[in-house]
């Protein structure tokens, strides 16, 4: 090969090699950091399983965290309480990257016979609790003496849901008292199907909950639906503006979520 070929080809060869250069860099940038989804441990559930997750945008901000539940979770679920107790209890823990969200775990609890109040929750249902406390904290909630009044004491008003109450006689040991939503369907002779409720403790926001009939879920629904929120938060986190209650066709689980999580 002469001078004038070899030169004209390693001259080639240098500039492919800066193109490629060129072209990767290219994508690396394009991709940079990008959202990314995240899951934690999953448990058995029914003849299925289920697990939390955490969605997180490019900056590294969550923007969704909830639970998703294989489509067999819903089959040869127990029919009868546990012994000495009044629910069916199913701990999830986060993934690691659900830190900064706020949020310590979440409850999947199955109730097979409802809860009160009759003629409203009273049908098999689900509730998914996602906890602002930790468990050594919910520990601490009796609801029984001079505990009692620490689960019943409101919030002060600006820490209130718009239109949400906290009624007499919601309180549970481990839990809390429950804030209803008085213009939900099931108060209205509607039958219930999925409800928001939000959690207090000595007059503080500890939990946020999902509610869902067992009825409903079969239906494979696809609900989102607004959070009402308060003026403000009491605990720093990162609060839903809307939730959804949802069935995946493609991976056959349901989902049911917190959705743009905001930082309050």
């Amino acid at each position: 090969m002469s001078k004038q070929r070899t030169h004209r080809f390693l001259n080639f060869l240098l500039s492919m090699a800066l193109l490629l250069l060129v072209v990767g860099c290219s994508a690396a940038q394009k991709s940079g950091p990008q959202a990314r989804t995240y899951q934690g441990p999953s448990i058995n559930i029914g003849e299925g399983s289920a697990h939390a997750f955490v969605a997180l945008d490019a900056t590294g901000k969550p923007t969704i965290l909830g639970i998703k539940l294989s489509e067999q979770v819903l089959k040869n679920l127990p029919a009868e309480l546990p012994p000495g107790a009044d629910r069916w209890e199913y701990k999830l823990a986060l993934p690691a990257e659900a830190a900064g969200s706020g949020y310590d775990h979440i409850v999947v609890d199955w109730n097979p016979k409802g809860h009160v109040p009759q003629g409203v929750y009273d049908i098999a249902h689900f509730d998914f609790h996602f906890y602002l406390i930790n468990e050594a904290e919910r520990n601490l909630i009796t609801a029984v003496n001079e505990d009692l009044e620490r689960a019943n004491k409101p919030p002060e008003k600006i820490h209130m849901p718009e239109g949400y109450i906290l009624p007499p006689g919601t309180e549970i040991p481990r839990m809390g008292a429950h804030a209803i939503d008085p213009t939900s369907g099931e108060f209205n002779e509607k039958p219930f199907t999925a409800t928001f409720i939000y959690g207090f403790y000595n007059g503080q926001m500890i939990f946020l909950e999902p509610m869902v009939s067992e009825s409903y879920l079969k239906t494979r629904p696809d609900l989102t639906a607004p959070v009402p929120l308060p003026e403000k938060y009491a605990l720093q986190a990162h609060y839903p503006t809307q939730y959804g209650i949802k069935y995946d066709k493609i991976n056959e689980e349901y989902v049911v979520s917190l959705e743009k999580l905001v930082s309050r």
